[in-house]
């Protein structure tokens, strides 16, 4: 049995020596970091599958050893029939008073593999100590025999296990609301402002004697001025983490430049204040295609909200057609909880992540809306209704991702930079109806 376990620990360290020369020559012929880092966790996996098989050799071979050597001694020093090697007692008398030492033989702090195996109790007695012996080494050639089958074999010893990384990263939740993706985009490629016209209103006819002068009613208009703006994320990380992670840190580092950037642009979308380098948001005063008297304030979220909202907006001759609701999580959850004298919900909601229905009317969560419901948020805006596309955000360049790693050439570091040149405004005349906290 101690023939066949060196001969697979020298088999497993031809192997692990093989796949180090196999592993080298992997790594110089990777084409980038991607697939350098996934050789590099395999590489791992496979060292550590190997080391974990030769330990258990070791191991296995190691008890053998150990019981040849306990065997040989306790053969050497066994006493003469009928009493001990200096004429003491025979065996199975104790001295009346004495405690019988069941501790003999093994000393304090060492491994006794008898107790571990369950294989006797330590008794004394040539012909036990021989088939203790002869079944420990059975036990360890059947175990052997199990691991060259590739089967799983259980050992009741102390074994150093090897630590793993999971090759994943856990995701955030949602930071982005899909806003962004909802609005009216207009690539305009190299640009430094953009004019959009809108229709304000058209005149009313009225009766001319004959004689006088036709009426005038002349349509009027406005325009939406939009400007450039530039919107940047930055984020550095280590060239450890780029080579040596087992999970993919560094491709989150450049992707999270990107979603810092669009996170950004969702919420000012609402709330960029027009000022120069600033979007124009629907709640600004710089959004001049809504006439701040349109605006409604309510108190609190109650069964009457959804309808003031939604008559709330528009002209005077139509009730729109179902639009889309801006407001923060916190308001939803108000709609929600709210019951009538039986205890039926008033609002049916029917949620999908960002977004969902309201009694079939759509919204879009945004945190950067206020909350209706937090009792600090009086006399500011809370809320917006009305058609995504009556707001546009012209793209004056694609967003550009780059990486360096000239900056901090001599400490290993990497730093990774977006850039995107946007504009945004309101572009239809009350395209969206204000809700604020009264």
């Amino acid at each position: 049995m101690k023939d066949k376990l060196l001969k697979l620990i020298k088999a497993k360290e031809d192997m692990k020596a093989q796949r180090k020369v196999e592993y080298a020559k992997d790594v110089e012929n990777a084409k980038d970091s991607t697939e350098l880092r996934s050789l590099f966790n395999q590489y791992n996996k496979d060292i550590a599958t190997v080391d974990g098989e030769i330990k258990e050799y070791r191991d296995m071979l190691a008890e053998i050893e150990a019981a040849e050597k306990r065997d040989n001694d306790n053969i050497a020093g066994m006493p003469p029939e009928g009493g001990t090697p200096d004429g003491g007692k025979p065996e199975g008398k104790e001295p009346e008073g004495q405690p019988e030492d069941r501790g003999a033989g093994t000393p304090e702090g060492n491994f006794n593999p008898l107790g571990t195996y369950g294989v006797g109790n330590g008794t004394a007695g040539a012909q036990g100590k021989e088939d203790r012996s002869i079944k420990l080494k059975e036990e360890s050639e059947k175990r052997g025999k199990q691991l060259m089958e590739g089967r799983s074999v259980t050992i009741a010893s102390n074994v150093l296990l090897a630590q793993y990384t999971d090759t994943t990263l856990s995701k955030a939740f949602n930071q982005v609301s899909s806003l962004i993706d909802r609005v009216t985009t207009k690539p305009l490629i190299g640009g430094e402002s953009y004019k959009k016209g809108y229709v304000k209103g058209y005149g009313t006819a009225d009766y001319t004697d004959e004689g006088n002068d036709y009426n005038t009613t002349e349509p009027t208009f406005g325009y939406a001025d939009i400007n450039k703006t530039k919107v940047t994320s930055y984020a550095e990380d280590t060239e450890e983490l780029l080579k040596l992670s087992a999970a993919d840190y560094d491709a989150e580092v450049v992707n999270g430049v990107t979603i810092a950037s669009r996170k950004k642009i969702s919420r000012e979308i609402l709330v960029g204040d027009g000022t120069a380098g600033h979007l124009i948001g629907i709640f600004s005063s710089n959004a001049t295609a809504i006439d701040s008297t349109t605006d409604i304030s309510i108190d609190e979220i109650n069964e009457d909200t959804l309808d003031d909202i939604i008559y709330g907006f528009g002209g005077d001759e139509d009730v729109e057609a179902a639009s889309t609701l801006i407001l923060n999580k916190r308001d939803l959850k108000a709609f929600s909880k709210l019951r009538d004298a039986n205890g039926k919900k008033i609002y049916t909601i029917v949620n999908n992540g960002n977004t969902g229905t309201i009694d079939t009317i759509p919204f879009i969560i945004n945190s950067a809306c206020n909350a209706i419901s937090n009792g600090a948020t009086s006399g500011q805006y809370c809320m917006a209704y009305g058609p995504l596309t009556n707001y546009l955000l012209t793209i004056f360049s694609q967003m550009d991702v780059q990486r360096s790693t000239d900056y901090k050439f001599k400490q290993g570091m990497i730093a990774n930079r977006s850039s995107v040149f946007v504009g945004g405004n309101v572009v239809s005349y009350n395209g969206f109806l204000r809700i604020k906290k009264k």
